[in-house]
């Protein structure tokens, strides 16, 4: 994959031409966005879904002001112009771009990449790059939107979803999960040429869909998913409104939720919650066990406080755990999020055909204590998942045989009557963190600081429960305070 690295590297470093322009990261990764997708249309032949005289060649010939305007009129048409998927990634679009010298310098430059070698090493992988190095950079904040690669491989490897599933992500970022998933499945198919035409059919418009909030960022999804041949429903739109509500029933799950609060503070707009709340994994959480079919698994990524905070969250551990099989529980390590600093988990779980008592057993695996601290000098690899793919087992639904490793392992088993006893409370450790307090010297300074902003977000996460608490009576009109 040299030629894809090579042209990332040149695509990323075109960045700081721009900075004179008081271009940002994220808004430069856009307007890439909109250039690379008029320039991948003419290398793939695929110019019939643009307008007539708003094509690459259109644009790219042009020089000085009159490029510079041609580009943003190009912007305003093809967002009600072409097709179904121009319009929606180019839907409200404008350029920050001022200075014409600057459009031009990036026109060139797309120009003379070698779009040979990169066409046969694959158009996707090589705006995958870009997203995460765009991701990579702090500075960019578009961490927050993009699940680190080895995490989402790993979780799809074990979760394996199989041709003819419908697989969702309901806070879809720039769609990594999806084209995972995809990708798990098209290995696995040669390429689906294995399939039926009816289900290759399928494959390509159905099985994969999702909705992001965010729109600058749903277009990035948009893009990713055309480039790696997916067509399914890429949504623009909130997950917790009545839209969320609509969205098919799934097969598989695979997601990780937004961080924090809901956007603009308040309740889900859905009315289909038994327990509504302000916290957006608590409520994602019920979006996620609500929307499986029976039988249907999921891996999500969740930060420590949705596995302890109550009382709500009590509440909603405690449903999920009736109406599925929570059977694995990964405490993942700190400082693999590009933008957070807060301490995550993977929960796998399997929708029940009933709705009691799903969940006899936890099995957690601590991949937290005594591990490396993960930054630029330590990169998170997919090697580090070997041994909890291991233990994990062969079955998606966590029926294969297991060994609780004791309290020197890293893999044991907790039964539903014990953390019943404990408040449905599944923060779970054993392990002395040999480790804990002695990396901060190793960190960079970026890292130690958003790992403190992390830790300050859980704590505003346990206030608004708490004002939760007060502020609602509970079931029976009475209040119930936690001792």
């Amino acid at each position: 994959m040299t030629t894809t690295y090579d042209i990332v590297q040149k695509l990323w470093n075109l960045c700081h031409v721009l900075r004179d322009d008081g271009i940002t990261y994220h808004q430069y990764v856009t307007e890439l966005t909109y250039l690379l997708f008029l320039k991948m249309a003419q290398e793939t032949a695929t110019e019939g879904q643009i307008p007539e005289g708003y094509c690459w060649r259109d644009l790219a010939s042009k020089n000085g002001i009159e490029q510079l305007e041609s580009y943003r009129k190009l912007l305003i048409h093809l967002g009600s112009n072409g097709s179904g998927r121009v319009q929606a990634i180019f839907a409200n679009a404008s350029t920050s771009l001022r200075v014409p010298r600057n459009l031009k310098k990036l026109t060139d430059s797309i120009e003379e990449l070698d779009w040979y070698n990169a066409r046969s090493e694959g158009l996707g992988d090589l705006y995958e790059g870009l997203l995460e190095r765009n991701a990579s950079e702090k500075k960019s904040g578009a961490g927050q939107y993009f699940t680190p690669r080895p995490l989402i491989d790993s979780m799809v490897s074990v979760v394996k979803p199989q041709p003819g599933e419908k697989v969702q992500d309901s806070s879809l970022g720039t769609g990594g999960f999806l084209i995972a998933a995809d990708r798990y499945i098209k290995e696995r198919t040669d390429n689906l040429f294995d399939l039926s035409e009816k289900l290759q059919e399928f494959q390509r418009r159905e099985a994969f869909y999702g909705m992001e909030l965010v729109q600058d960022t749903h277009r990035l999804a948009l893009m990713n998913a055309m480039l790696h041949g997916i067509e399914g429903d890429i949504l623009l739109g909130d997950s917790l409104s009545p839209a969320g509500a609509a969205l098919p029933k799934a097969d598989v799950f695979l997601t990780n939720p937004p961080f924090g609060t809901k956007k603009g503070g308040g309740l889900p707009t859905r009315d289909d919650f038994t327990y509504p709340t302000s916290n957006k994994q608590l409520a994602f959480m019920q979006h996620i066990y609500r929307g499986l079919k029976p039988n249907g698994r999921a891996g999500v990524v969740l930060p420590d406080n949705v596995l302890f905070e109550g009382p709500v969250g009590q509440k909603i551990r405690a449903d999920l755990m009736n109406k599925c099989n929570l059977h694995t529980i990964l405490r993942l390590p700190t400082g693999i999020f590009y933008a957070q600093g807060v301490k995550t988990n993977a929960l796998f779980f399997t929708r029940g055909e009933r709705d009691k008592n799903n969940t006899e057993a936890v099995w957690v695996y601590d991949m937290r204590a005594n591990m490396p601290a993960f930054g630029k000098r330590t990169p998170f690899m997919r090697d580090h998942f070997k041994e909890f793919e291991a233990v994990y087992g062969d079955d998606p639904y966590g029926r294969s045989p297991r060994k609780d490793q004791g309290k020197e392992g890293r893999f044991r088993r907790f039964t539903r009557e014990w953390i019943e006893a404990r408040g449905d409370n599944l923060d779970i450790s054993w392990l002395r963190d040999e480790s804990e307090g002695h990396n901060d010297e190793l960190r960079e300074p970026d890292e130690i600081a958003a790992a403190i902003m992390g830790h300050f977000q859980v704590a505003m996460d346990e206030m608004e429960a708490l004002a939760e608490l007060f502020d609602a009576p509970s079931e029976g009109n009475s209040l119930e305070v936690e001792a």
